[in-house]
């Protein structure tokens, strides 16, 4: 007869002691999850047996085992569940050392466990005897028959990745258990999530911290912890959930009355996404994603280009998607599903045909930042078991290695290679003059979209925009001619509204004054109203010139960022060395960020 046993806690940490309560004494067998590597070998007395962790087991997930092994092949959900005797844990590093946190959804597996059996699961969805209310206190509740969190942890330990691990249960209200780490990995499917839970994960990411979700169908459902975590409350429906805080009720993150999108927090979400159940699984082996930006850090080493396919197998059983738009055949988000404005959509997989085998929709994969942090996901739920697939386990390896490291302040493409000689920002329009004279524009942000023309600017070698009115100019797009003239773009064109320096090579608006530098090595002023132009000493030997903040940055012909505060009149202040050289021959500033691009060489992006 099998064992039936369950742990106290679904964590512990290194140097403590974990308890487990049998309905019978039995041989017992510990074993590391990632490896199979035995680390403990005894016999577990009943009802209640206490194993002492040592403080020189790694974190990891563990597996306890009591009595004989039992069958328990791979399947579809509902069939072979987890054995009775078989008991997952996770320990935690006492002292936090490692840059990367996997956390495990044991959550997502409580709520499988015994799926279909009235009373007892969440499951299924629309049945009538579904529990609200399931306990941790109870035999199962190991992975689902798919092991969807398995690649990847097998992966991560074979690679030799310094990680450390947690239960998600751990991660509510668990902002100090996050903080001492870079990087957390959300992994396989994790669905159910406490409040606690995502607001400490938003929190992490806004000061700072980075998130992959290598998962799918992520933060889907609201659930509620009680009993000191032993009980996990899901009712999946307003008008029986008898919770007064509507913040908590637990529905759909995205319904009624709770009304926050799990987008905020990954991007993207189960509601534009897709998936292929029971009997039709094995649809999701025949798809593959669409690279959408092959420039993109993500993708670099993979030898991708856009539109090649890659992947196959590792999109299902579920997946996540942001709504988007085609502009000049790049995918941007919509963000009216409450994806944030900076996610960038890298790659994507049309899946509506999948209505007829569970849900039709969308995957895609992407990124974007909040506050100081950055979030990848992959909008799937079987991305560790593609793992396999030499671009699959670059793009893991790029995504850790990036985000698990200090930020060394690199610059990110955001568009292809085009020759300008001039840029600004309008609002959120990036305005480029190209090498033959024609206007170019396009949103300012991280997506690779193309450059639309809006008309020209033939001979102009500078553009600026001031932050606001004054003097009698109005904020506008301006330019300025190498043949000495001060231009402003109105449509249809641009109109003379005064002279400028001969031989300019930049422009500069700060303060409410223009700034040009000349190819002589001049830097030149005038506020806005005033009658001509002053000398303000060198321009640092500029090709390019921005103002920022009250500040002047220009670019030399060695492509060194410089910087100071505007001069006085017929004063001349020094210049100061930025800490980053610029990759090309013209840039922008704005809202804290340097844009830059030249001949032949991409867009590009990076904070000040």
């Amino acid at each position: 007869m099998t064992v039936r046993a369950y742990a106290t806690s679904t964590s512990c940490v290194q140097g403590a002691s974990l308890g487990f309560v049998l309905d019978r004494p039995a041989p017992v067998v510990v074993t590391d999850a990632t490896d199979d590597r035995v680390v403990f070998e005894g016999f577990a007395s009943a009802p209640l047996w206490e194993l002492d962790i040592p403080a020189g087991w790694r974190s990891s997930l563990y597996r306890a085992r009591f009595g004989p092994g039992e069958p328990w092949p791979f399947g579809l959900p509902g069939s072979a569940p987890c054995p009775d005797n078989e008991v997952y844990f996770v320990v935690r590093q006492a002292v936090p050392s490692s840059p990367v946190l996997v956390s495990v959804p044991f959550t997502t597996w409580q709520a499988y466990n015994r799926a279909g059996e009235p009373g007892q699961s969440v499951y299924w969805t629309e049945s009538p005897t579904r529990a609200a209310r399931v306990t941790f206190d109870r035999p199962g509740g190991g992975p689902p028959p798919e092991r969807w969190e398995e690649g990847l942890m097998r992966w991560l330990r074979r690679g030799g990745y310094d990680v450390a691990y947690c239960s998600n249960l751990d991660v509510h209200d668990g902002l100090g258990l996050l903080s001492p780490h870079r990087l957390l990995i959300v992994n396989g499917h994790d669905e159910y999530w406490s409040l606690g839970m995502r607001d400490a994960v938003e929190e992490f990411v806004r000061r700072g911290g980075n998130v992959a979700f290598f998962s799918g169908n992520t933060c889907w459902w609201q659930i509620r912890l009680e009993d000191g975590g032993r009980t996990m409350v899901c009712h999946r429906d307003a008008v029986t959930d008898p919770i007064a805080d509507p913040r908590q009720t637990t529905v759909e993150w995205s319904a009624a009355p709770v009304n926050r999108p799990e987008n905020a927090l990954t991007g993207v979400s189960f509601r534009a996404g897709a998936g292929a159940w029971g009997p039709h699984m094995s649809r999701m082996l025949e798809e593959s994603y669409t690279t959408r930006f092959a420039a993109h850090w993500v993708f670099e080493g993979t030898g991708l280009t856009d539109g090649d396919k890659f992947g196959q197998g590792c999109l299902g059983y579920e997946t996540d998607a942001a709504e988007f738009e085609e502009v000049g055949g790049v995918p941007r988000a919509t963000c009216r599903d409450g994806t944030p404005p900076s996610f960038v959509i890298l790659a994507t997989a049309d899946l509506r045909h999948w209505s007829a085998y569970g849900q039709g929709g969308m995957a895609t994969m992407g990124v974007f930042t909040s506050g100081l942090g950055t979030v990848f996901t992959a909008a799937t739920v079987n991305w560790g078991n593609g793992l396999h697939d030499p671009v699959v386990d670059r793009i893991t390896r790029n995504v850790i290695d990036r985000l698990s490291a200090a930020d060394d302040g690199r610059w990110d493409v955001i568009g292809p290679p085009a020759d300008l000689r001039a840029l600004a920002v309008l609002g959120r329009t990036l305005y480029a003059v190209s090498a033959d004279g024609t206007l170019l524009a396009r949103e300012l942000c991280g997506q690779n979209l193309p450059w639309r023309p809006v008309g020209l600017a033939r001979g102009v070698r500078g553009l600026a925009v001031p932050r606001e009115a004054a003097g009698g100019l109005a904020v506008g797009l301006y330019g300025v001619t190498h043949d000495g003239r001060l231009l402003r773009h109105d449509e249809p064109g641009w109109r003379e509204i005064g002279p400028a320096p001969g031989s300019a090579v930049g422009l500069a608006v700060t303060d409410c004054t223009f700034w040009v530098a000349t190819s002589s090595g001049e830097l030149w002023r005038q506020p806005f109203g005033s009658g001509g132009w002053e000398p303000a000493g060198s321009s640092g030997g500029a090709v390019a010139l921005v103002g920022m903040n009250g500040r002047l940055f220009a670019l030399d012909a060695e492509g060194r960022l410089l910087t100071r505060i505007p001069p006085p009149v017929r004063g001349d202040s020094e210049w100061e060395s930025h800490a980053e050289a610029v990759p090309g021959s013209t840039f922008t500033a704005h809202a804290g960020l340097i844009v830059a691009a030249g001949h032949g060489t991409p867009l590009r992006w990076r904070h000040v």
